[in-house]
């Protein structure tokens, strides 16, 4: 939540994307790398941070975090403070990283 509320939205510059670490203004991308860096330094393991591509209901292109828990993945989304179930956040995933975040899967 506070991470929502420290980023200001701004799309990157077009053909530019840039993915920027605890930015003041940002696209989807740098919220969820501050999120998870944040999370990590609050003592979640990193192995259980996803960060993952999707298109929302517009079809737009859009990252999010998901948590794995054992209640289930859970989605944090800068387009909303409410914490989602993966299966309820009303995005079609596209793709998936792994523990390691440069390695990525197909959902």
């Amino acid at each position: 939540l506070s991470v929502n509320n420290a980023i200001r939205p701004r799309n990157d510059s077009r053909g530019k994307d840039v993915w920027t670490l605890n930015a003041s203004t940002g696209d989807c991308e740098d919220y969820v790398i501050t999120k998870r860096s944040r999370l990590i330094k609050m003592g979640l393991p990193a192995g259980a941070l996803r960060i993952a591509y999707a298109k929302t209901r517009a079809g737009e292109g859009h990252a999010v975090l998901i948590v794995k828990t054992s209640q289930g993945d859970y989605v944090l989304d800068n387009r909303t403070n409410a914490i989602k179930l993966k299966a309820q956040a009303g995005l079609r995933f596209i793709s998936i990283s792994g523990a390691n975040p440069k390695s990525w899967t197909g959902a």
